[in-house]
């Protein structure tokens, strides 16, 4: 099975595959992830194997694909499925075509004009096609009617929420503890310094908080650095893998919609996402039948949104107008809350 999306995607398709994993009748299932989305290859244990592959790279290096399709090729599937409804023809539709497993699924793929052609030229890989609905639907939905039809099931679509059996127990902390995740990989969909300020008054001294991200964080937004200048606020960069154990034991995260925030929803914590308004009706806010009652989004509505990410007005102070806009009063309202434990889904 190949599944293309990034950090966040991955994290979400971890509810869907223990729904796939019959089909493969007790023969060993190999996922393949993109490489800069294998961090989340930990949610898989147990169910799959993780190939890691470049995509950039595999359509760009002749070397490299003809590597990489051997690989697939030599493996001798006897069933590939993607689990993208958008999908790249040299890319992962590539890579299927290279495995020439004894017969290929998929979702009918998303127009995407630039490649439209393509795309129907390759419709001929596969035995059969899963029509799965509009443009805009709700990502885990989709992949919950395709996991359905794959399977001859009626389940309906999963909470986002982890089985317990597959979380770590809470990390043991010594004092109450809200995580704050800021940092996106997509800088225009990042709320100002200023507000995790205000975050960090409302939550008091007599909390600890931790600011989350990746090593490099710090360095590529400076202006945040003096939120470390408090006495109870500091970074912590671990890995995905390490996180849920602290995620666990958080009393509220309060993230960008980034994977921290799929992980922390999750991992059963109190959340509150900061959310642009370009995955409106795809990704977040979650669509209500899979929303948990520890899942919180504050958006914008706009005219614009579900552009899933293309946006062609002019920025706000550098973000999105989307993120711009974001209500501060209504942000901080929602923490306060959450924090005293009366907030509602």
């Amino acid at each position: 099975m190949i599944s293309a999306g990034g950090l966040g995607d991955t994290a979400l398709f971890s509810l869907i595959l223990p729904r796939l994993v019959p089909l493969a009748n007790g023969e060993p299932v190999t996922l393949v992830l993109r490489n800069d989305a294998a961090g989340m290859g930990f949610l898989f244990e147990g169910l799959a194997n993780i190939v890691a592959v470049d995509f950039d790279r595999y359509s760009k290096d002749r070397r490299h694909r003809r590597e990489t399709d051997d690989r697939l090729f030599q493996a001798n599937y006897r069933l590939a499925l993607t689990s993208d409804f958008l999908r790249h023809p040299k890319r992962d539709e590539a890579m299927l075509k290279a495995a020439a497993a004894t017969e290929t699924l998929a979702m009918k793929a998303r127009s995407w004009q630039k490649y439209d052609r393509a795309l129907a030229e390759n419709e001929t890989i596969f035995a059969r096609v899963f029509d799965s609905g509009p443009d805009h639907l709700d990502k885990v939905v989709r992949w919950s009617n395709y996991a359905n039809w794959l399977t001859g099931q009626d389940d309906p679509p999963p909470l986002i929420v982890l089985p317990p059996d597959r979380l770590p127990p809470a990390e043991a902390l010594a004092r109450e503890t809200i995580l704050l995740a800021p940092f996106s990989a997509v800088r225009q969909k990042q709320s100002p310094a200023s507000l995790y300020e205000d975050l960090i008054d409302l939550v008091g001294s007599e909390r600890d908080i931790v600011l989350t991200g990746a090593p490099g964080d710090l360095d590529k937004n400076p202006d945040f650095k003096s939120l470390l200048d408090r006495p109870n606020v500091r970074f912590d960069g671990r890995r995905f893998n390490e996180m849920l154990p602290l995620l666990r034991a958080a009393k509220l995260l309060v993230s960008v919609d980034t994977a921290t925030m799929h992980l922390g929803v999750m991992a059963g914590t109190p959340t509150l996402c900061l959310a642009s308004a370009a995955y409106v009706g795809e990704i977040v806010p979650y669509a209500p039948e899979i929303t948990p009652p520890n899942a919180h989004f504050v958006h914008t509505p706009m005219d614009c949104e579900g552009c899933l990410g293309t946006c062609t007005l002019p920025a706000e102070d550098g973000r999105f107008p989307c993120v711009a806009r974001l209500d501060r009063t209504a942000i901080l309202a929602k923490a306060e809350k959450l924090l005293s434990g009366s907030a509602s889904s």
